[in-house]
């Protein structure tokens, strides 16, 4: 029997996939997995019983990875599920962007005890006369599962869409329409772009990388869209660049005393991924890589953890060994199989920068001693037995 706890609200079609054998527990340090949405997670301590943690969305920000790595502790997210919810939020902003409707909404709002309202709105739209996006260059940095799908949904629009990412992944790339200019350096894009909406994860390579420098290669009432993290953009300087008349419009999913209600700013209360949509589709992937893991071993989609997709253990035995990616380890762990005689029927070992994970399926269960071997071995964080 294994126990989760979930720290936010989690959608039931979710929580449904979880079988008989699971128990949910309101005490988190009984818990084998974690589902968590937006709850901070830095201030925990984390028991011993703690095997993973599922985290139903992309952002990981809320968890403290090098603490999980270092317990042996597996961090999932789950890319691509609210993808589509994003996307169509990125679109929204770019036509509230282009078209100034939230001020013409505002006007009327203002206007509602008016009886010539009809009227004195043909007068006054054209101080909203906005823009169309078709024809418009659409700039893109980060083509991952959002930013494949604003850009594919962008060329049927009739935008002129341009693409930047330097690790686009294999299957993102296949994904992408071919009608797509794919760019080598991001200045392109802050050059040439019309409107320029950002989808790359946050880490020190990216953080403020919207700022002075970048916003003064851009072109004049240039629309910068930012749905994926507010620190990957200056909103100071882009404050500046509005009240200078460089910035037409700011659009962000982030809001905070900067940018909210300012002139030209557009923030949306964190809505990305809150669609009925989204929220299911994260839940479903959180607890399918939840049991994978817990049931067989297998790591999919681990933000701190190599890949490692195995199927159902169909030996006596199989023990997952976390460790540190350095010279001799498997070594070490056939040579303790060997002294005690068991043998390894099939291996599996992944590495991810400093640390890689091995998983034995064996032909004798494995007795406490031998484990306890493996697990005090040195550059060994975590021995589990699976089976």
């Amino acid at each position: 029997m294994f126990k989760y706890a979930a720290l936010n609200n989690i959608a039931q079609e979710g929580l449904s996939r979880f079988s008989a054998d699971y128990e949910k527990t309101e005490n988190a340090d009984e818990a084998q997995g974690i589902l968590v949405r937006s709850a901070n997670m830095h201030g925990m301590e984390f028991s011993d019983n703690l095997l993973a943690i599922a985290r139903a969305g992309a952002g990981v920000n809320n968890i403290p990875l090098n603490k999980c790595t270092e317990k042996g502790i597996v961090v999932f997210n789950t890319p691509g599920a609210n993808a589509n919810g994003v996307k169509e939020l990125v679109f929204a902003g770019m036509l509230l962007a282009s078209r100034d409707i939230v001020e013409g909404i505002d006007w009327v709002r203002a206007s509602w005890n008016n009886k010539d309202i009809a009227a004195d709105a043909e007068k006054e739209k054209k101080q909203f006369a906005g823009t169309e996006i078709e024809g418009k260059k659409l700039g893109i940095i980060g083509l991952g599962a959002i930013g494949v799908k604003v850009a594919n949904s962008a060329v049927y629009m009739g935008m002129d869409v341009y693409g930047y990412d330097p690790y686009v992944a294999v299957e993102n790339a296949w994904h992408l329409s071919r009608k797509v200019t794919h760019v080598t350096d991001v200045n392109e894009i802050y050059q040439n772009c019309d409107i320029i909406t950002v989808h790359v994860p946050l880490m020190d390579s990216t953080r403020m990388m919207i700022g002075e420098e970048a916003i003064a290669q851009m072109k004049p009432g240039v629309i910068i869209i930012n749905a994926a993290r507010d620190l990957l953009v200056d909103e100071k300087a882009v404050i500046r660049a509005i009240d200078e008349g460089k910035v037409r419009r700011y659009v962000s999913d982030f809001p905070n005393p900067t940018v909210a209600g300012h002139r030209g700013c557009i923030t949306t209360p964190h809505l990305g991924a809150s669609t009925e949509e989204s929220e299911t589709n994260c839940a479903k992937m959180a607890v399918d890589e939840l049991r994978d893991y817990l049931e067989n071993g297998s790591v999919q989609n681990s933000v701190n953890f190599p890949k490692c997709v195995v199927s159902p253990c169909q030996t006596a035995g199989r023990v997952a060994v976390f460790h540190k990616n350095k010279a001799n380890m498997i070594t070490k762990f056939t040579s303790i199989m060997g002294d005690a005689g068991i043998n390894i029927a099939e291996m599996s070992n992944k590495s991810r920068g400093d640390y890689a994970y091995t998983i034995l399926d064996i032909d004798d269960p494995i007795p406490a001693d031998v484990a306890k071997a493996l697990e005090t071995a040195d550059g060994v964080l975590r021995v589990r037995v699976i089976k």
